[in-house]
């Protein structure tokens, strides 16, 4: 009988809001790979957006119940890139004259497995474009990137292995 290969872990985020929706898609092959996140998010304004993974998969309340950003490092607000930042970190993603923000990145500072996954966490799609905490002196810049409002937010929940890539 051959060995199948693992295929890895992946989810996906379908995201609501009042007028944004969309579809993001996680897939990380091993726990020390990076996490390459895909889709499209619709019915934003045109320009920048903050985009962060929360602490709480809780969209009871709309995307006001997701808590603070995923930090269970207890660092200062970052990019992506960032040295410093919180694990939930995703900096912007960029909406078309449309309001159409086509998503591909990759992160190495999360991950879909262990004790700091990002399952059953929640998505959050914020109204302004996220200065990625460049102002030290500045507490919303610390914690939360100046990124305005959650306009849209979706679970990120396990998904089959099969069927997408």
């Amino acid at each position: 009988m051959a060995v199948r290969p693992d295929p890895g872990l992946k989810a996906i985020a379908l995201i609501e809001g009042e007028k944004v929706k969309g579809k993001l898609y996680f897939e990380q092959f091993r726990s020390n790979q990076a996490v390459k996140i895909t889709g499209e998010v619709t019915g934003l304004s045109h320009g920048e957006h903050g985009m962060h993974v929360h602490e709480f998969g809780d969209v009871t309340s709309g995307c006001s119940s997701a808590g603070a950003h995923f930090n269970p490092h207890n660092k200062n607000h970052g990019g992506i890139d960032s040295e410093e930042r919180h694990v939930g970190d995703l900096g912007n993603i960029v909406a078309d004259p449309n309001g159409v923000a086509k998503v591909h990145m990759e992160d190495k500072g999360m991950s879909l497995y262990g004790n700091f996954s990002i399952l059953g966490r929640c998505l959050v799609i914020h109204a302004d474009r996220d200065d990625l905490g460049v102002n030290k002196m500045d507490e919303k810049s610390r914690t939360s990137g100046n990124s305005g409002s959650r306009v849209g937010c979706g679970v990120i929940g396990l998904a089959q292995p099969e069927g997408w890539s």
